[in-house]
């Protein structure tokens, strides 16, 4: 199945987070809270501002996002849990940025 977002619409995959602490403290699931991290999955082409244009999404598919605790709409597409929200719920894009280390 393929499913393609309407409008400022993207469909996000979350990135669970680790099981462990820093301290290897194994956390159980009743205490875990959902991640606020995940991978944008597919983007909708854009809303249309008031003159009629479409306005492109600053973000696209592949990107590491944060959103907000409580954002989107949970939904299960190929057995697979999924959020879909609106790119206004979305607080950042998590660059990985490459570090290049100089031979000593």
């Amino acid at each position: 199945m393929t499913f393609r977002p309407l409008h400022d619409r993207i469909l996000v995959r979350r990135i669970e987070a680790d099981e462990k602490t820093a301290g290897g403290i194994i956390i159980p699931d009743t205490a875990k809270e959902k991640p606020q991290e995940g991978e944008v999955v597919a983007v909708g082409p854009g809303a249309r501002n008031e003159a009629g244009q479409l306005q492109p999404l600053d973000v696209k598919a592949g990107d590491r996002i944060l959103f907000g605790k409580w954002s989107g709409t949970e939904v299960k597409l190929d057995r697979e849990d999924l959020i879909i929200m609106k790119e206004s719920d979305v607080m950042g894009v998590i660059e990985q940025t490459a570090t290049l280390k100089k031979a000593a």
